[in-house]
């Protein structure tokens, strides 16, 4: 195996992402432009690991190599034939913008920048299709279900599926140019996905079964070609309505939103409300929102149409 040259360095930049989007459980996923950012630099010596946090997290996760990034990072590493410490070290830094357990795909991004960092610190900085997609599979794997991560790696509107439990298929369609998110977050709530997946049965009803893969075929058409069919196309039969005593809060918010016309959904396992609406629509929904108090922060962030890549270097001065 090999070392890594001390002074060498990378950073990456990760979207933060929605997934679900009511009926596509476990498989559809959309970039949100929220990002995280995460650099390494190799250290001459060898096994110290420093781990420096901003931001979201900052105080509270783990600054050794248990922190989510430092593992992924370590595991790209290894993939690539690099010892993990074994005659360098490192210092990782994290500087995070991504709320986390609010259903917006923290833990995918951190999962995705660690070994976007692994790649693009053995390539000396870049991060080539054929990396993002090694990353895709390897966080993919990570998470269990693709719909988080795949968004984060690609951008976009993302549609995965994994054929064998190491294998990770995407399928990227174009987002309506119409098309809208509006992310609302409660203030001072987090639901963890475990906690979240919980109370989802082992079972489904035929017929809701049926209705489900009708309205996740037709989220597609609606994302991609006929934004007008989103409020049909985003109704849910496997997860919402059986996660509301989890969030009360969040699933008023998504009948309220409904009940005037807007497709709004809990985003991933909430406790977040994403509502998908026009570019003429979104002014009303922000005003509706806003006249639920404090309690609430408003987000617009665009659906970025690139996720994992490395920044360009700032101009010198």
């Amino acid at each position: 195996m090999g070392a890594l040259t001390p002074g060498a360095a990378a950073r990456v930049r990760v979207p933060a992402s929605s997934a679900n989007l009511g009926p596509g459980f476990d498989s559809v996923g959309l970039a949100l432009g929220l990002w995280d950012e995460y650099a390494v630099e190799v250290l001459p010596e060898a096994g110290r690991l420093e781990v420096v946090l901003a931001g979201q997290g900052a105080g509270e996760l783990a600054t050794d190599g248990r922190h989510l990034v430092a593992a992924r990072l370590r595991e790209a590493l290894e993939a690539c034939g690099v010892g993990w410490l074994q005659g360098y070290g490192l210092r990782l830094t994290c500087a995070n913008t991504i709320p986390m357990s609010a259903g917006m795909g923290s833990s995918a991004s951190a999962i995705v920048g660690g070994l976007g960092l692994g790649f693009a610190l053995v390539r000396e900085g870049g991060l080539t299709d054929a990396d993002l997609g090694l990353v895709n599979t390897h966080a993919g794997v990570a998470e269990g279900h693709p719909d988080n991560s795949s968004a984060s790696v690609w951008g976009g509107l993302t549609v995965s599926w994994m054929p064998g439990p190491q294998v990770v298929r995407t399928a990227r369609p174009a987002v309506h140019p119409d098309v809208v998110p509006v992310v609302l977050v409660p203030a001072d709530q987090r639901l963890d996905t475990a906690t979240a997946r919980a109370v989802l049965g082992p079972t489904v009803p035929r017929p809701d079964a049926v209705r489900q893969a009708g309205r996740a075929a037709l989220l597609v058409h609606a994302l991609t070609t006929e934004p007008a069919l989103l409020l049909d196309a985003t109704s849910d039969w496997l997860h919402q309505e059986q996660r509301r005593a989890a969030y009360p809060v969040t699933m008023g918010a998504v009948d309220t939103l409904r009940g005037l016309g807007h497709a709004a959904v809990v985003s991933g396992a909430g406790p977040t409300v994403l509502c998908l609406t026009t570019t003429d629509l979104a002014p009303t929904v922000v005003a509706e929102a806003r006249t639920w108090g404090r309690g609430w922060r408003v987000l617009t962030p665009g659906i970025p149409g690139r996720g994992l890549h490395v920044p360009a270097a700032p101009e010198p001065r």
